[in-house]
């Protein structure tokens, strides 16, 4: 039987009427590049995690809009730098870190709840008459700056020692209808980036550090079976407005260098 005007229609596109293929996730080969040109700050860019999928959407019945693409919320963060018998910085990020959650929004901040908005979706606007074929891929890497300086004294002399960063992420590939919030789950992907090196900042500017490893990072999984989202990886806060930056000295309490957003 046909749809009614007066009657609210049940959307035609389902779980089994979309078609998934050629998922990849990758992390390039590669091992983490450290940057020694400024005095300041020692700099490190993490080899790249890439996903792309292609689909085949079904026709999109009239007044409905569905979005296509991936959503990426962090699971897991330790981000150390130790200045040696002084004490440590590290970033973190307290409700994943005192269990209150179990996953936070990686989105880039305007997308929500989206990792970006340019080749990591594709929007269909109803009605379209044939099935939509498409590209959504995305791609993520660390390049941040660590004081060689303790980030609570006045001095500029360099104490750091060594970082740890060890971060856990689940990548979702995702169909979303945008007047309903309704979600199929199309793909999962775990994955997790490590960093640990060493330095000596008894050496001059250019010799301090190197990359105690890993030399290559451990592959995505790309799941057999759907895991769900749960809600805090839908909206705000994100990674990056969620995490403060703590000063962890070896003796007296710890204390907030930059709060969150």
């Amino acid at each position: 039987m046909g749809c009614i005007q007066s009657i609210v229609c049940k959307s035609r596109v389902k779980r089994e009427n979309i078609v998934v293929y050629d998922v990849t996730a990758t992390i390039d080969h590669g091992p983490t590049i450290i940057e020694e040109n400024s005095p300041i700050v020692l700099r490190y860019k993490t080899p790249y995690f890439k996903a792309s999928a292609r689909v085949v959407m079904p026709p999109i019945p009239r007044n409905e809009t569905w979005v296509v693409g991936w959503i990426q919320a962090c699971t897991h963060m330790k981000f150390h730098n130790t200045y040696g018998d002084i004490g440590m910085s590290s970033w973190e990020i307290p409700e994943l870190r005192d269990y209150v959650v179990r996953a936070i929004s990686d989105s880039d901040g305007v997308s929500y709840p989206w990792y970006g908005n340019t080749t990591e979706t594709v929007t269909l606007s109803g009605p379209t008459s044939k099935p939509s074929r498409f590209t959504v891929s995305m791609n993520d890497n660390f390049y941040p700056s660590v004081t060689w300086a303790v980030p609570v004294s006045e001095s500029n002399a360099p104490r750091l020692t060594y970082i740890t960063r060890d971060q856990s992420f689940t990548t979702w590939l995702v169909a979303l209808n945008t007047a309903t919030r309704e979600k199929i789950l199309l793909q999962t992907v775990k994955w997790q980036m490590r960093v640990e090196i060493a330095v000596d900042p008894s050496m001059p500017l250019g010799s301090r550090a190197r990359l105690v490893g890993p030399l290559h990072q451990d592959q995505p999984k790309v799941l057999t079976h759907m895991e769900p989202i749960p809600p805090n990886a839908l909206g705000k806060p994100n990674a990056n407005d969620a995490q403060v930056l703590m000063w962890r000295p070896k003796r007296g309490p710890p204390l907030v260098v930059i709060p969150s957003k």
